[in-house]
Parts: structure tokens; C-alpha cells; sequence
């Protein structure tokens, strides 16, 4: 059975998060604690941890689109339900780490610079698109909407995974320049 009131329900939700998400994050990243007096250690272990936390993301991406193209449903659906779960740890980790840690430069020179920044700017923007793409993508599998699910499934996996993969090779670009 397709519920088009399902969608239609979500939608607002779906505007209000991806609009919110990016402008929070944003702020949240000029913000540090010790500027309203928290003393507080900077979290300089979590780039290793969210790092991972995306390279395991893309993982179960994969896995994720090999056990719907395998017909099994319901581990397509816990993969991606875990996906998601995976992205918003990560979120929070990184909101935390730039709330406690000064940002990071990036010493390379030359081309590698050029890289870098490549994929560094194509990874945020992309993981502001994605935001949408995610949850209009979820949505549609929720209300049964299969033909359309697919029809944005098709865009969203391949930017998420993207997302994912190239979060793991910035924090591998820049860790050497950590403090």
C-alpha cells in the first residue's frame, strides 16, 4: 500500500532539519566553550574516532545496497536505519571537537593543496545536500513508496557515499597538521 499523507507529513520536518542542521552546525563550529568560561580539555581523540565512524558509514552503505539488490529487505532496511545512526554520531562528535579544539591547517603545498581543498569543499557541500536527500529517501521507504524511493535512492547513495569516503580522507589529508 503507497501512503502519499506519509511523505506529505514529513515534509515540513524534512525542510525544518536541513535547514537547521547546516546553520546550527555552522554556528556551533565558531563557537568554543572556553569563550564562556568552560574550562574544558579540547576532544583532540575524536577525529580519529569520527573518521572511522564515516569510513564504517560508506561500509555499510555498500552492504546496505548488496542486500536490497539480494532481495533481503529487512537488513537493507536495518544497514541504512544503522547508516543513519552512524552519520548523526559522527555529527555530534565533530560539533563537539570544534566546540573544544581550534580548527586544524592544512600545511601540504603545491597541488596536494589544490586536492585537499577540492575535496574538502565538494565533502561539506555535499554533506548539506545529503541531509535532504537522506530523509526524503527514508521517508519514501517508510511509506511504502518503493518506486520512488528508488527513483532518489539512486542520487542520494552514491553523494552519501561519497560524503563518507571522502570525510575519512580529509581527516587522512590533515592529521598530520594536528597539534
Amino acid at each position: 500500500m503507497e501512503d502519499h499523507s506519509l511523505e506529505k507529513k514529513y515534509s515540513k520536518f524534512i525542510v525544518a532539519v536541513s535547514i537547521i542542521i547546516p546553520v546550527v552546525v555552522a554556528i556551533l563550529f565558531g563557537v568554543k566553550l572556553k569563550d564562556f568560561g568552560i574550562n574544558v580539555e579540547p576532544l583532540s581523540f575524536l577525529p580519529p574516532i569520527y573518521a572511522t565512524i564515516n569510513g564504517i558509514t560508506a561500509i555499510v552503505l555498500i552492504w546496505a545496497v548488496l542486500a536490497i539488490k539480494n532481495g533481503k529487505r529487512k537488513l537493507h532496511e536495518q544497514l541504512m536505519t544503522s547508516a543513519i545512526a552512524l552519520s548523526v554520531a559522527f555529527l555530534v562528535m565533530y560539533v563537539a571537537y570544534h566546540m573544544t579544539a581550534d580548527s586544524t591547517k592544512f600545511g601540504g603545498e603545491g597541488v596536494i593543496r589544490y586536492v585537499y581543498f577540492f575535496i574538502l569543499i565538494t565533502h561539506i557541500l555535499l554533506s548539506i545536500a545529503i541531509i535532504p536527500l537522506v530523509l526524503i529517501t527514508y521517508v519514501r521507504a517508510l511509506a511504502q513508496r518503493f518506486d520512488r524511493h528508488r527513483k532518489i535512492a539512486k542520487i542520494t547513495f552514491p553523494l552519501w557515499l561519497y560524503v563518507a569516503v571522502t570525510g575519512v580522507v580529509v581527516y587522512l589529508m590533515i592529521s598530520p597538521y594536528y597539534a
